[in-house]
């Protein structure tokens, strides 16, 4: 049961998670600029954060299946923060981040497959709400189909269900040391970096010692805004959690217009806007009794 002040600190927790990462794009991006590229960059930095939180790591499960659910958690991670990383960096960083938090649709369903939480006719309509909010942001007269137009925008497409899909599961692993959720995280974040450079081999050359400290302090960041979230998750539920993190899309935003110029169009405000209303609308679409 978590107390009052357990439920502060969890919330905090996820606000500052929230916040670092509609920052984190930035820094990625001076480092693709330099040369290199974002797949290797992000793997490093990943490797760095699990070698400093591992050693402090004790309460390793030993039962088979949270073993096996450990490793499903740490894939699923992997590729939400792997493919935002490389959507942020290679897309327009504003439209990857709102395709991104498409994710209380997908939080919805997965919470009522794996969680058991069946939906409310209220659930229903913010997952419509969230869809339409989709369509008028990607509608696109001269392709028809309101898809994402580039690679960059179905990899953010793809990581926010992966990130709604780790939200569940860490909800469901609460009994699991935080810790060791975080260094699944890492090690995800490791393997499936790791795998996109062996997809998509890239040119690159290793940073000076600026982009190295660069490397190190973002793999300190990452080490300890993972831990602090993998606390956040486990006491915090998961559409609450998603709500807590639509605040990334203020500090991205403003951080995009601030640091590199970019704008939005009216349509994309709009679209925007209803995925923004689902998310906060998740919270209030409690679910029905479990069945």
């Amino acid at each position: 049961m978590t107390t009052a002040r357990e439920g502060r600190v969890a919330v905090a927790a996820l606000f500052g998670g929230a916040t670092v990462w509609g920052l984190v794009w930035y820094p990625y991006r001076a480092l693709a600029e330099g040369g290199l590229p974002g797949a290797p960059a992000a793997t490093v930095t990943y490797l760095i954060a699990l070698a400093l939180v591992l050693p402090f790591v004790r309460g390793w499960p030993r039962q088979p299946p949270l073993l096996g659910a450990l490793g499903g958690l740490a894939l699923v991670t992997g590729w939400s923060n792997i493919g935002f990383t490389l959507g942020v960096i290679y897309g327009d960083v504003v439209r990857v981040v709102l395709l991104f938090y498409l994710s209380p649709l997908w939080t919805m369903l997965f919470a009522r497959i794996l969680l058991g939480e069946a939906l409310t006719a209220r659930g229903y309509a913010v997952m419509a709400l969230a869809l339409c909010g989709a369509g008028v942001m990607l509608w696109n007269p001269a392709v028809g189909a309101p898809l994402p137009h580039d690679a960059a925008e179905w990899m953010a497409l793809s990581a926010g269900v992966a990130f709604a899909l780790s939200n569940v599961l860490s909800r469901r692993m609460a009994a699991v040391p935080d810790a060791v959720r975080a260094c699944a995280v890492f090690a995800g974040g490791g393997v499936v970096g790791l795998a996109a450079m062996l997809w998509a081999p890239a040119a690159m050359a290793w940073p000076d010692g600026r982009g190295v400290a660069l490397l190190v302090l973002l793999g300190v960041v990452l080490a300890a805004v993972n831990v602090s979230v993998q606390y956040g998750l486990a006491r915090v539920p998961a559409n609450r959690a998603v709500v807590i993190y639509l605040f990334e899309l203020v500090v991205t935003a403003t951080a995009a217009w601030w640091l590199v110029g970019d704008v939005m169009t009216v349509r994309e405000w709009a679209g925007g806007g209803l995925i923004v209303a689902a998310g906060l609308a998740s919270d209030l679409a409690r679910p029905a009794k479990k069945g």
